[in-house]
């Protein structure tokens, strides 16, 4: 999959529609997976909240979460074409299975926008974060704090093939990793399952050695998490260096305590609110391009120069978690310092 930034241009549905509905809008939500607390504890109130303040309290948010199963995503996807919603924002299981049920939403008339993984099909629009940019991050991080010693030892813990931004990330961080460490082992992690990373990192304990093991390339929290639980298992106290992603509580928690080393900050709110305001926009029949919500392109295999918008990220780590997480109303100081994390969190200054 390639991924390509580009100027605004003029897309094929382009400005020139006319508006066709007013704030009756009906906007159709498919995300795929609740292992992840973040499409739940925000994703889904904050799109649905938004949409309600950009129609008047009037729009509404179908929701329907997968939870991993491509074919009962497929499923929800029929219904909600059935059920005529206006719009939908799909956050896909598998980028490739989905194509079907996209093709099918057009052909009914009903916009589809990739939420959050870039779907096959003729999608409208696309949402997302920087996803090389979120590896880089990881992989420079990780390099970093290893000084780049090439005979040093790491794990690589990739997240599931059907996931699109998975590769994404891998290619951000072997940017930063390659010729700077040695990678011992590297996995394709299906699901994402915390359960398989730990399956995964115990067998690399078993093949590498837990004292050889600098550092831990993982590509999510949740993966994160087990990856960790693998390492004291094994009886090792002082953890190599573990990366993460989405700064999920258990995650931050864990960074204060310094079991894990960092993770990214991909600032929610703005990609939730920003995929809302596509979402009306488009049924109302304004050129989301026009509108200056998409900047960006992408090209996935089955389509070219889909209108985009690709929002920044950052790394968090110890340093800065006030400045990211707390500042941004993610969770407060009183969510992240509960009485484990107390001290930990008074020696870094959070309060």
């Amino acid at each position: 999959m390639t991924l390509t930034l580009a100027a605004c241009g003029t897309g094929d549905d382009g400005a020139e529609a006319s508006p066709t509905k007013g704030d009756d809008i009906t906007v159709g939500l498919l995300l795929p997976e609740k292992a992840n607390s973040r499409y739940e504890k925000f994703d889904y109130p904050i799109i649905k909240k938004k949409v309600a303040s950009l129609t008047n309290g009037k729009g509404e948010v179908v929701y329907a979460n997968a939870e991993q199963d491509a074919g009962e995503q497929n499923r929800q996807l029929a219904q909600m074409i059935d059920d005529k919603v206006d719009v939908l924002l799909v956050d896909a299981v598998d980028s490739h299975a989905i194509a079907t049920g996209v093709e099918k939403a057009k052909a009914a008339g009903i916009p589809v926008i990739a939420y959050d993984r870039l779907a096959e099909g003729p999608i409208d629009a696309y949402i997302s974060f920087d996803n090389e940019a979120v590896g880089q991050v990881q992989g420079r991080a990780l390099a970093d704090q290893l000084d780049g010693g090439k005979s040093q030892k790491i794990v690589m813990m990739n997240g599931a093939v059907t996931d699109p931004n998975a590769a994404q990330f891998k290619t951000g961080a072997l940017g930063e990793l390659t010729g700077k460490v040695t990678i011992a082992k590297s996995y394709d992690t299906k699901d994402w399952k915390p359960a398989n990373a730990r399956a995964n990192m115990m067998a690399a304990i078993s093949s590498i050695g837990a004292d050889n093991i600098a550092g831990v390339y993982s590509a999510n929290d949740g993966m994160a998490g087990g990856i960790i639980s693998a390492l004291k298992a094994a009886g090792v106290t002082n953890l190599p260096p573990v990366t993460g992603q989405d700064a999920e509580l258990d995650a931050v928690q864990r960074i204060v305590a310094g079991d894990q080393f960092m993770s990214v900050y991909k600032p929610y709110p703005d990609e939730a609110e920003t995929a809302a305001e596509m979402a009306v926009a488009r049924v109302r029949g304004y050129g989301i391009e026009f509108d200056s919500l998409t900047p960006d392109k992408v090209s996935s295999p089955t389509d070219k120069n889909i209108p985009a918008h690709l929002v920044q990220v950052s790394s968090l780590t110890q340093s800065t978690i006030e400045s990211t997480v707390i500042r941004d109303g993610i969770y407060s100081a009183q969510e992240i310092c509960t009485a484990k994390y107390k001290a930990a969190c008074e020696s870094l200054g959070i309060k």
